[in-house]
């Protein structure tokens, strides 16, 4: 299973917010739909960075409550990892196991589109290995 059927199964919606948002407004933004990770755009749309939940405990961690009125591009992450439609599940869990990262953009020809969160990934990898499963056990039971 590839990223591209991941992409399809959730759809291709992109949250993003600008370099100067504070933190509070992006914790409301990942609360009101329910992510956890948005990436920061300039005005022209190119992407500058990604902000987490990681991203903004730490600053919580190091600067306490003021750390909401920090902006994003005081905190985002700038070094991005990103996917390919065509990866693999197994290697997009591998990437983001080994990065230690739970949010990967994924970019085709140049252009970003879409995002999967290991959540997304999981969830895929489950349904793989159940799908296998019945496989296994009607083969079984075809051939008893």
């Amino acid at each position: 299973m590839s990223v591209a059927a991941i992409l399809e199964q959730k759809g291709q919606e992109i949250f993003s917010a600008r370099p100067d948002d504070t933190l509070e407004a992006i914790t409301r933004l990942l609360s009101r739909h329910n992510i956890g990770a948005v990436l920061i755009r300039d005005a022209t749309d190119a992407v500058l960075g990604i902000l987490s939940e990681r991203d903004i405990i730490r600053a919580i961690a190091t600067h306490g409550a003021a750390a909401l009125l920090l902006t994003a591009s005081a905190v985002m992450t700038r070094d991005i990892i990103y996917g390919s439609p065509c990866d693999t599940v197994d290697k997009v869990l591998a990437t983001m196991t080994e990065r230690r990262i739970r949010h990967l953009p994924v970019v085709e020809e140049g252009k970003l589109i879409g995002i999967v969160s290991i959540g997304d990934v999981v969830k895929r990898r489950i349904a793989d290995v159940e799908e296998e499963a019945d496989q296994l056990r009607q083969f079984v039971a075809g051939n008893a």
